[in-house]
């Protein structure tokens, strides 16, 4: 990708997708996570930077553990550069604040750190309340972590509506769920999810999911668009694909004369999914802003671009796994069922 740091490209340019209360959310935004890898001072200046590029979603989460540094960012930007209502900020619960008076308290530190008088959604990360200490160890097991209980789960999603209800946040949404699990939420929630936040790439499309999303008017957002290069160690595995090594990605690329990661996000945005992907190198994060107002992919490509999925998960969540879960296959209800306190163990037994 060439160097264009300093370039700009017009918001109004960048396709937007409608929700279902009838407002617009960009068609791509800037990732934050990087807090395992990257200094919050250098993710705060890509969020500077991205903003004056032209990028008007932010993704955030409070265990990224820079929102303070991103607040100063926003208040400084939105006053100048973009004003607060062109800007969309997501941010998310974490697990260790499910508990109705958490949720609240949790919210109330976002809004703080981020110096917002609100959100335009909020996001349970998790749909259980295992926690995981940083940088944990793949094997390790946290003994109060336990399996998707929905009643729980239906107390903190209360607890998000109250705060839609409050006007703290516009709306809510989830993150890291499976059709068995958001099937339930969508059919005792009093407010809908907006937005799903899901592992989105060309080897890892999602396809059952994703239709769900779209035929329940749940914006897909998908993480990890060009298969997470940078992910943390815990998360590798010798089965996974590298999105921009897969072949017919690569002819793509070359046709378009641009980096294989650039298709991967036409094909996203194309596609109907949101990509947040994270970079703190103007030259990419600005690239990237670029890649999805020009130059489109061809019907043909796209038909090509459905013979990359290989089913190939990175983000597999296995530190969130609770003691008598078999693997991290549990976590994610592989065959359309939730399983309980001793994974698809118990099925076997039956």
């Amino acid at each position: 990708m060439t160097e264009t740091t300093g370039a700009r490209v017009d918001p109004t340019s960048v396709p937007q997708r409608r929700l279902r209360d009838g407002g617009a959310m960009p068609g791509i935004g800037l990732g934050t996570f990087g807090s395992d890898h990257v200094p919050g001072e250098q993710i705060a200046a890509a969020v500077r930077g991205a903003i004056r590029a032209g990028y008007r979603l932010i993704d955030c989460a409070s265990c990224y553990g820079n929102e303070n540094l991103i607040g100063e960012v926003l208040s400084e930007e939105a006053g100048t550069t973009a004003p607060r209502e062109e800007l969309f900020i997501v941010s998310k619960v974490w697990n260790d604040a499910h508990a109705p008076e958490a949720v609240a308290a949790s919210v109330r530190q976002t809004l703080s750190d981020l110096r917002l008088d609100y959100l335009d959604a909020y996001l349970v990360h998790w749909p259980f309340p295992n926690y995981h200490a940083p940088y944990a160890d793949p094997d390790a097991r946290d003994p109060r972590s336990r399996p998707y209980a929905h009643g729980e789960f239906m107390e903190t999603w209360r607890a998000m509506e109250q705060l839609v209800d409050e006007g703290l946040v516009r709306r809510i949404g989830t993150s890291n769920m499976t059709v068995a699990k958001l099937s339930l939420v969508i059919r005792d929630a009093r407010i809908q999810p907006a937005i799903n936040e899901m592992e989105l790439h060309p080897t890892f499309q999602q396809g059952e999911l994703f239709q769900f999303c779209l035929d329940h008017e749940i914006q897909p957002v998908g993480f990890s668009p060009i298969g997470s290069p940078a992910r943390p160690e815990r998360d590798r595995t010798d089965e996974d694909f590298a999105d921009i090594e897969m072949p017919v990605l690569r002819r793509i690329a070359e046709a378009h004369g641009v980096h294989p990661a650039v298709i991967c996000l036409k094909w996203a945005v194309q596609r109907g999914q949101v990509p947040i992907p994270f970079s703190v190198r103007p030259r990419n994060y600005i690239s990237n802003l670029e890649a999805v107002t020009r130059d489109p992919l061809t019907p043909e490509e796209l038909e090509q671009m459905r013979t990359v999925e290989r089913n190939s998960r990175l983000i597999k969540g296995q530190v969130f796994l609770w003691p008598g879960a078999g693997s991290w296959l549990d976590i994610w209800d592989v065959d359309g069922t939730i399983p309980g306190w001793n994974g698809y163990a118990d099925e076997k037994k039956g």
